[in-house]
């Protein structure tokens, strides 16, 4: 415990009841996480089993986990429950699904799945309403709205659209025994609301609840929480309000406000003491959120010293803005020998990374860019996992179409429809249909042949894949359909070797994984949709610029950070203005102030380029509420007389240096 200060000590030993700890950023939550589960199991008698922690991104659980395992030996860390939402949803779907009509090798479908069945049973394949109506289902179904309630919710077309949409949605998935994310949560949450006896199995089972980031809980995940806690309320909920940054996808910082409410014994501590940054830093960050309206009453503070000033930049246009970050990074990681990942360029959109990434790739700066794509979305990662999926459930029809197309093999568009209807009428899968007797006479002897060749492998490969290690049947897999040769068949040569060096990395993973965990194929495939494999790309051990969204840089920290595209309409977002919202985005520029540990920069464009012309910018009201104590402004009419310490005089010598370096 040596190095807690006194909040941090008490919110680890409090044990007579809810706990909620408000740890505002920096302030080592953490590490009152880990230090309580070490607690809670050395101290006080709990079984590592019956305690669980959770968190939201794999990222998270991973680097819990990792904690732990420094505080507890090896055995006991392997026992506890660390898990996103998610994972701890599949943990007791899978356990439980007897009891909701499901088989235990249920599939997960991911969002390019569940785009295709809305589309199909909206009749629509235009992206952005798909996009628009998968958004409004998830809503509805992470606020735990019913699709009969949905109908009378509805008050615009598209929201009558979905509403039409959802019955056939749900019912669909439930024919191909599917979930969908939001199911692996709302689903439990069903199952302890109709079967009190297995509430109270997991009530037993999980006896401490840690839950991490606790302000970004939709009203799925908190019916979850309380419905695991049950009468004992034996939980430490760990959250910052001045962090509720997820409204748009159904976060409700309302089950912040109602936690007193629903549990009147609940004791409430605050974490205030900042371990990242200096005083400037924190100050400019009080001054913004001091503007929202407080749910509880906290103020950062530091004892890093009081850093240097904070800059603000007004840039011509977006073009020259990009240039001079660059720059000025250049400069400052040379004149202080930095690395790279020491800096961030954070910004409220995707869009604008462009020009940033155009600049860095000039002058040969590695970066990461955070929510790239997916290595999942990948075409050829997506054709391989829909054997996978097919092999731990023959009923996952769209994986089943992928993967009996997917080398081509002689079963055609035409083929598939009569299969289709005939697997409607008969209400069993595809798989299943092309066995009966009954499809056989629909279709000729040369349709029916390489479909039952595709099937019975299948059937041989699936056989193998639930006894023998994964590291033994995979290659056999591949080797089978020689996706290799179709590959190079389909793509130019360059594309071909990229693709299929992807499909070499994901096996050797998948059978590194299988062979460290002792698990077979069909147990890795039903954990697959729920791993992350991007997360190793994050690693910490890249030394590159990091650009993200601010979105995204929540939890994260670094030396140096470049707020940049803070406009009005940008920072806070142009369809978020009215009172309702422009709290959350005043949280937003908050989370960006406090990412950074030494220095913060910030620029604003006096005009943006749209399309082929410039329209005129107006900074952020964000910028005049960090006050001007302690802020050297530069460009535009605040800014401070030139100095030609720190004006252009100094980015010409140093261009000269690294010119001069260069060559």
């Amino acid at each position: 415990m040596s190095g807690l200060n006194a909040p941090q000590r008490e919110a680890i030993h409090y044990l007579d009841g809810p706990l909620l700890v408000l740890a505002g950023a920096g302030s080592g939550k953490t590490r009152v996480i880990t230090q309580k589960i070490a607690y809670l199991v050395q101290d006080c008698g709990f079984q590592p089993r019956n305690v669980a922690a959770i968190t939201f991104t794999n990222k998270a659980a991973k680097e819990m986990q990792e904690r732990i395992g420094k505080l507890l030996s090896k055995s006991v860390a392997d026992e506890l429950q660390i898990s996103t939402f998610h994972s701890l949803g599949v943990r007791i779907l899978r356990e439980e699904a007897k009891a909701l009509g499901y088989k235990p090798r249920f599939s997960i479908f991911d969002s390019a799945d569940c785009a295709g069945i809305i589309g199909y049973v909206a009749k629509t394949v235009d992206k952005g309403t798909l996009r628009h109506l998968q958004s409004i289902i998830s809503n509805w179904k992470n606020a735990l709205v019913t699709p009969e309630a949905a109908r009378h919710l509805a008050t615009n077309q598209h929201e009558a659209l979905a509403a039409q949409a959802f019955l056939s949605y749900e019912a669909t998935l439930k024919a191909y025994q599917a979930v969908d994310f939001d199911d692996l949560i709302g689903l439990p949450v069903v199952l302890f609301q109709k079967h009190p006896e297995i509430a109270d199995k997991w009530q037993n089972r999980l006896r401490y609840l840690l839950v991490d980031e606790y302000q970004d809980t939709n009203a799925c995940q908190y019916q979850l929480l309380k419905l695991l806690t049950g009468v004992r309320a034996q939980f430490t909920a760990v959250g910052d309000d001045d962090q509720a940054i997820y409204g748009w996808r159904g976060a409700d910082i309302e089950n912040l406000k109602k936690l007193p409410t629903e549990f009147p014994s609940l004791k409430v501590i605050k974490l205030e003491q900042n371990y990242r940054s200096s005083v400037r830093i924190l100050k400019a960050a009080n001054n913004v959120i001091g503007h929202n309206e407080k749910l509880f009453d906290k103020k950062l503070w530091s004892d890093l010293g009081h850093g240097e000033q904070i800059t603000v930049s007004a840039c011509k246009d977006n073009e020259v803005e990009a240039e001079a970050v660059v720059m000025k990074l250049l400069a400052h990681r040379f004149e202080h020998r930095g690395q790279f990942k020491d800096f961030a360029i954070l910004y409220r959109s995707n869009h604008q990374a462009r020009g940033f990434e155009q600049h860095l790739r000039n002058h040969k700066i590695p970066y990461l860019l955070s929510g790239g794509k997916s290595f999942f979305d990948k075409a050829e990662i997506k054709d391989i996992t829909s054997y996978l999926r097919l092999l731990a459930n023959e009923d996952d029809d769209p994986a089943f179409i992928r993967a009996a197309t997917t080398p081509k093999r002689g079963i055609g568009a035409a083929t598939l429809q009569v299969l289709g209807q005939y697997a409607g009428e008969r209400h069993v899968s595809l798989f299943h249909a092309a066995f009966e007797e009954g499809f056989a006479h629909r279709v000729q002897p040369r349709q029916m042949e390489p479909l039952l060749e595709f099937c019975n492998f299948i059937n041989r490969i699936q056989h193998r894949a639930s006894r023998e290690p994964a590291q033994q049947v995979l290659p056999d897999l591949l080797k089978a359909i020689d996706y290799e040769t179709y590959l190079y068949d389909q793509e130019e040569e360059r594309t071909a070797q990229t693709r299929w060096a992807n499909v070499c990395e994901f096996t050797n993973w998948l059978n590194s994984k299988g062979e460290a965990d002792g698990k077979t194929l069909i147990d890795l495939t039903q954990s697959i949709a729920l791993i992350n494999m991007l997360d190793k790309q994050n690693s910490e051990d890249v030394d590159a610029v990091q650009l993200s969204t601010l979105h995204a840089a929540k939890g994260l920290e670094y030396k140096h950070v470049f707020l940049v595209g803070i406009e009005e309409g940008i920072l806070p977002h142009r369809e978020s203005v009215d009172p309702a919202k422009i709290e959350e985005e005043r949280r937003l520029m908050y989370v960006g102030i406090t990412r950074a540990k030494h220095t913060l920069h910030i620029s604003w464009c006096e005009r943006r380029k749209q399309a082929r012309e410039f329209v005129p910018s107006e900074p952020s009201r964000f910028i005049a509420e960090m006050g001007k104590e302690d802020i050297r402004f530069t460009g535009g009419k605040d800014a401070a007389p030139p100095d030609k310490a720190t004006g252009n005089a100094r980015l010409d010598v140093m261009k000269a240096l690294l010119a001069g370096n260069k060559r």
